[in-house]
């Protein structure tokens, strides 16, 4: 699975001119499942996630996790986080899971999400999302597990 990180003061979902997810300050992370993902990948990236220290301590070092801070988390699914780029000027996104699976396991993320941390918004599988955020330093990291 794959999780392109994003530290925010802000970030919010909309489908349809409603808003659907929003947070203040945290982390908004897209996220995708690839082929012969599993719950085990999931839950691999969410363990990840929730721990990596990307939010300043007193010291302005980067030592202090979303869940040390108790920001929000804003999970939003995205499939073209697997495409393929290497040649043609084209994406192949042979490489992403198929959309049941990728519904899945975005879904059994998003609850095993809420069961770890306290605010859990999220984006919705297979809408056309409109997605804004601030990105805060900026500071963003792809974290990628790997089915074995």
């Amino acid at each position: 699975m794959i999780g392109l990180l994003q530290r925010v003061s802000g970030a919010s979902v909309v489908v349809d001119g409603v808003t659907i997810g929003a947070i203040d300050a945290g982390l908004m992370v897209l996220v995708c499942a690839e082929r012969n993902d599993t719950e085990k990948e999931a839950d691999a990236l969410l363990a990840k996630l929730l721990s990596y220290r990307v939010f300043a301590d007193d010291a302005g070092k980067m030592n202090r996790s979303v869940t040390d801070i108790g920001g929000g988390l804003l999970l939003v699914p995205q499939f073209t986080l697997a495409a393929d780029t290497q040649s043609g000027t084209r994406p192949s996104f042979t490489p992403a899971a198929a959309p049941a699976d990728g519904l899945r396991l975005f879904s059994y993320f998003v609850e095993q999400a809420r069961l770890k941390h306290a605010k859990v918004e999220t984006g919705q599988f297979g809408a056309d999302m409109k997605v804004s955020l601030t990105n805060d330093g900026p500071v963003t990291f792809w974290l990628q597990t790997t089915a074995k």
